[in-house]
């Protein structure tokens, strides 16, 4: 039988609320939406590559912010993690690697990843803060905004891909 990415409720954004509840409001609306546009596709879609000459597929985006849920939250809990998906020999694997008999594997990882980066920063202030690899000092509230940008952007990225696959398009 073949895998058949699930159907997705997307949660609202919150209207009103204190900035934490906010912010994690927006990342979860955005981490819904990249489901949302991979929804009823099988896996040998979700790897397609549909705007040459970029090497982007749906499944490449899951697996990348898979990925850049576990860098960004771990490293600013100042939890110890492993990259997922690539290596210095491969650096791009989180976005090339993933193949149609990966998918539903990838897409529990996902789901992993975002709940632990959850509970990794949960207890964490918005205004903790931590150095980077590049002598940065950056605040947790930054890691949220960056990553609601990184999924915006990328999401923007799904609109297309999916639109190429087979002319879904929405919001």
């Amino acid at each position: 039988m073949t895998w058949t990415a699930p159907e997705i409720e997307r949660r609202n954004e919150p209207y009103v609320a204190d900035e934490r509840t906010m912010l994690q409001g927006w990342l979860d609306l955005h981490r819904d939406t990249l489901l949302w546009k991979c929804q009823g596709l099988t896996g040998e879609q979700l790897t397609r590559r549909t705007a040459e000459p970029s090497t982007l597929s749906l499944l490449g985006l899951v697996r990348h912010m898979a990925a850049v849920e576990r860098s960004w939250f771990h490293r600013a809990a100042g939890a110890p993690h492993e990259d997922l998906y690539y290596t210095e020999e491969n650096p791009d694997g989180d976005l090339n690697d993933g193949t149609a008999e990966s998918a539903e594997a990838d897409f529990a990882t996902f789901r992993a990843e975002c709940a632990k980066a959850d509970a990794v920063v949960a207890d964490l202030p918005l205004d903790h803060t931590f150095d980077t690899t590049r002598n940065r000092t950056i605040s947790l509230r930054w890691v949220y905004t960056h990553m609601i940008e990184e999924y915006a952007r990328h999401n923007g990225h799904a609109d297309l891909l999916r639109e190429r696959l087979d002319g879904t398009t929405g919001d």
